[in-house]
């Protein structure tokens, strides 16, 4: 993972970002607890390309799994950390459970 004091930029995506936005903002607020240095936009997955260059992460929606190889495809030649979330803290906007999932990817 960055080391420590180093910022760490997530994407979140979601089929129209609106549910991302609140998970986003709740994994914020988790980091922030943790007081580590985190940068995490939502955003519909129409727009990973754009983002691909600028993020060291990126979750996935759980109701995106079906476009895990397209998404696997775009980040092969990346650094970037994939992780599909699981629906259990997903439904609930569980930001804590999330950022304990993401920084286990991150860390492994």
């Amino acid at each position: 993972m960055a080391n420590a004091g180093e910022m760490v930029n997530v994407l979140l995506i979601c089929g129209s970002g609106a549910s991302s936005g609140f998970m986003a903002a709740n994994i914020r607020k988790a980091a922030k607890k943790r007081n580590l240095n985190m940068d995490i936009k939502a955003r519909g997955e129409a727009e990973i390309e754009n983002y691909i260059h600028d993020i060291d992460a990126l979750l996935v929606g759980p109701h995106l799994a079906y476009i895990m190889d397209d998404i696997n495809e775009l980040t092969k030649d990346t650094d970037v950390k994939v992780l599909l979330m699981k629906p259990s803290y997903y439904s609930t906007l569980d930001g804590e459970a999330a950022l304990d999932d993401l920084l286990s990817e991150l860390n492994s």
